[in-house]
This record gives C-alpha cells, structure tokens and sequence, in this order.
C-alpha cells in the first residue's frame, strides 16, 4: 500500500498556478453545499509519518475554505478527564454535526500504531483493535458521515531530508524537536506497525487514501482533489447510504413462549417488609457511593419498561441514596435538532459519567430496537444494525471500567390499564397520562416482541439485563436496588 507513495511526484510551478485557484474555489463551493443542505457531516483523519506535511496540508484546507466551518481537533495524551471514560468518548464528543467538517489529527488509529510499534502491544491485540475500528468506522459512515482518511508517507530516506530541512531553516526548527529524531530512529518498527494497521483498516466504506508528502505542491493537490471528489459523489448520491449488513434474523417464539411471559408477576412484597428491605438496600448502596474504591469506577443505569411500570419511583429510590452532587438522572425523549445532527449514539456517550459519578438514563440507547423499531421511526436496517452497535457501545463501558446495571420493568397488561385509568382520575399524576401511552398500548404485542429481541441479542453474562417483575412497586424498587448495589460490589471486588 505504502509502495506507490514513496515514488518522488512533482508538480510544477506553472501547474499548481493553473490548478490551485480553480480547485480552491470548487472547494468552497462543495463546502457551502454541504452547509447549506445539512443532510451529512465531513469527517477528514489525518495520520502518517511525522514530517510528512500533515500540518501543512490542513492549514492550506483552512486557507482554502471557510475555517468558521471547519471544526479541527489534535488528539494527544488522554487528560485526566478524558482517562476517567472510555477511550472513545473523546472522540465521539468532538464529532462535526450535519452540515460541518471536521479534522482530526492523530484520531482512533494512532494508540495502537504506537503502542504496537513500541512493544507494548501485540500483533492479536492489534487484531482486536483492528476490528473494533472496522466496526466503529462502519457505524459512522452507516449514520451518514463522510468519512475521508489521509496517510502521508515518506520513505526513512525522504524523511531523513525533510526533518534536517525543517531544523536548518530559523522559521520552522521549533517543530523539530527530540520526539521527532526519536521519531526516525524507530521508523522501521512504525513502518511496520503502520503498514499493518493501515492495510486492515482500509476497507471499501472507509478505504485509505496513502499520499506522498515528499513534494508539497503534489501533496496539496492530491488532498484536496480526492477531498473534492468524495464530497461531491456524496452530494450528487444524496444522504448516508444504509444496510442491514449480516445480522442474523430474529428468533422466532415458539407457542407463545417468551422471557416476558415467563416472568412471575405476581410476586410481591408486603409494606412493611418493603420499608426494611428499603432502608438496607439504599444504605448499602450509599455505603458504596462513600467508599474510597468508588472514585476508581463510573456507574451506567439503563431503565426500560412497559408505560406505566414504575421506572420514575425505582429511579427515586435510587437516587433518594446518594449524594445528588454525585448522581444524575437522564430523562431521554425524542432528539432534540442538535442529536439529530449527529450519529445516533452520540447523546449517549455525551452524558457518560467521570469516575465517582452514577448516570441513570430514564430510557436509553435501546430505544432504536424499541420505539424506533416499532412505530417506524428507523428503518430495519438502521434498528437491525443497532444491535451491534449498541454490543460494542457496552463493551467499550466495561472495558474503562464501568458499572453497567440495565433494567427492564414488566408489568401486565391489565396492571397497566389499572394504572392508566388511575393516572387519569388523580389530578397530580394526569401528566403521566398522554394519548401516546393508548396509541402504544394497542401495539402491546409488537412491544414485547422487540423487548424478546432486544434481550436476546444484547443480553450478555458481562452486560445482562436484569428483567423485573414490576406489577408490585415495592417488589420491583427492592430488586432493583439490591441488583445494583452487588454489581457495584462486584466491580470492587476487581479493584
């Protein structure tokens, strides 16, 4: 891959003269569009070898078109709040919304170059990385991104030129520094590494363009006329392509038979045992929230359930046992315009917590398998999709160390329309009551076939979903809250 790069291409000065100003222009124009239209973000990686032109390049795509659009992220060390949350949460906060572009330097590929080439890492666990970026790039350019990736190459020989080029001249030395001569001294290993890495993650929905950074007149040029190229075919092409990709079918119930129907609702717990079981649970739980082992790990809390099965006062009561400057509940509804401009899990990794911190999202990223799914508001490819996508979301949470603890509240149907009609009578809780809630119910069956799927496909032994009987509050609140409390001990126990 690397081969053709290291061929010495020249532009001269008559053609750059020629090419510059036209190519600048339709730049500007291609940007204007995609702003004007908003239907997809630009999301350009930069990556290479270090004095290949990286820097150069993007302050000429700055000079070239609007830079009050363009949004361009360096991506270096993790800082320390970064480091409190998963790897990829940095990435995901800086993603450009519909209508942008964006430019990162040194993005999701970087780490694992480095670290491979270094030793620190081997070749199985680059192979890991390699597939969780295949992954990860499939799901953005699937949500409608345009996603351009960039290597500069230089042989070791060109490199060697370039470096002690730009250390003799007083006006560029400073960007020559030990890191850099560090730099060639291992270019072989980097090579190697990079080589690997590149060729893996080049693939037909995000392929690598390898450009030589030898000569800066051809290098711009190239950049900017395959920048060109693939902004307008997206333009002409319309929106993000979608696909269902190889996702299995849907099992199929067999005599009506499922994890919802099999659960027993009719188990309970009487008052007065429900305040005992309360009062030990929530102080356990605060207990744990107080403990020094608690700044080491974040806590991730998904409520799903029926209309009407409690998930407000199962909510309460967790909340009601820690300290509220270390907790937050969040409520999730229909996107607002700025989630809709972004990738569909971006809201989610949005409200990720810092360690010592507990979020509790009032429904969640499921809601693609289940609302959007039922009521048509996804296609089946986008919700079929979602299902590894949300697999890798929760693997990247407990990979950082998080606590994942993911509910679902069953209640009957008849308990439900009990208590519909009782939020209907009482004045305080009329606001719980909307028409969506009687439009939802008449679709019970489509429901709990997509809560079956849901469960079944992303319901693991390191990420499960806990099913609770809810038809009896004081039962379901005392589950959830002991649930919680040994998943937050078991994670300690790892400490």
């Amino acid at each position: 891959m690397f081969d053709t790069a290291s061929i010495a291409h020249e532009v001269d000065k008559a053609t750059w003269k020629r090419e510059e100003p036209k190519l600048r222009q339709a730049l500007l124009a291609a940007q204007f569009k995609v702003l004007d239209e908003k239907k997809f973000p630009v999301l350009v990686l930069i990556g290479g070898v270090e004095g290949a032109g990286k820097g150069e390049t993007v302050n000429l795509l700055h000079e070239w078109m609007d830079p009050r659009h363009i949004m361009t992220h360096a991506f270096g060390p993790p800082s320390e709040d970064e480091r409190e949350r998963p790897p990829m949460w940095r990435f995901w906060e800086r993603l450009p919304p519909k209508g942008r572009t964006g430019i990162f330097f040194g993005a999701w590929h970087s780490e694992p170059i480095v670290a491979r080439a270094l030793g620190q890492i081997g070749q199985a666990e680059v192979d890991q990385r390699v597939g969780a970026v295949n992954r990860f790039e499939k799901m953005l350019t699937d949500e409608g991104v345009l996603l351009v990736k960039f290597w500069f190459h230089l042989t070791k020989k060109q490199q060697r030129r370039r470096l002690e080029a730009l250390a003799s001249d007083k006006h560029t030395r400073w960007r020559v520094g030990d890191d850099e001569w560090k730099g060639l001294k291992r270019y072989d290993a980097f090579f190697e590494a990079s080589e690997h890495f590149v060729r893996s993650t080049s693939t037909g929905w995000a392929p690598w363009y390898v450009v030589s950074g030898a000569e800066p007149r051809y290098r711009s040029l190239t950049v900017g006329k395959t920048l060109l190229a693939a902004i307008e075919d997206r333009l002409a092409d319309g929106a993000a392509r979608t696909s269902a990709g190889n996702a299995p079918p849907l099992l199929p119930t067999i005599d009506g038979r499922n994890v919802i129907r099999a659960l027993d609702l009719t188990r309970k717990l009487s008052d007065a045992r429900y305040e005992r079981q309360l009062e030990k649970w929530q102080g356990r739980l605060n207990l744990l929230s107080r403990d020094a082992k608690f700044k080491r790990v974040s806590v991730v809390c998904v409520f799903e359930g029926n209309d009407a099965a409690g998930k407000g006062g199962a909510i309460r009561r967790v909340t009601a046992a820690v300290d509220a400057r270390f907790i937050r509940p969040i409520p999730i509804a229909a996107p607002s315009d700025e989630e809709r401009a972004q990738p569909y899990l971006w809201r989610f990794w949005h409200h990720l917590p810092r360690h010592g911190r507990i979020a509790i999202f009032d429904r969640s990223w499921y809601g693609r398998v289940l609302v959007e799914r039922v009521e048509g508001y996804a296609s089946e490819a986008a919700w079929m999709r979602a299902y590894q996508e949300i697999i890798d979301f929760e693997d990247q949470l407990l990979a950082s160390g998080s606590v994942l603890a993911k509910f679902w509240l069953a209640i009957s149907k008849a308990e439900q329309l009990k208590r519909f009609k009782h939020r209907e009578a009482t004045p305080f809780k009329r606001f719980k009551i909307t028409a969506d809630d009687w439009r939802n119910r008449k679709k019970w069956d489509a429901y709990e076939r997509a809560v079956c799927d849901m469960v079944d496909r992303t319901s693991s032994v390191v990420a499960p979903w806990t099913l609770v009987e809810a038809n009896d509050k004081n039962f379901a609140r005392v589950k959830v809250l002991k649930t919680l409390v040994r998943a937050i001990e078991q994670r300690f126990d790892t400490l």
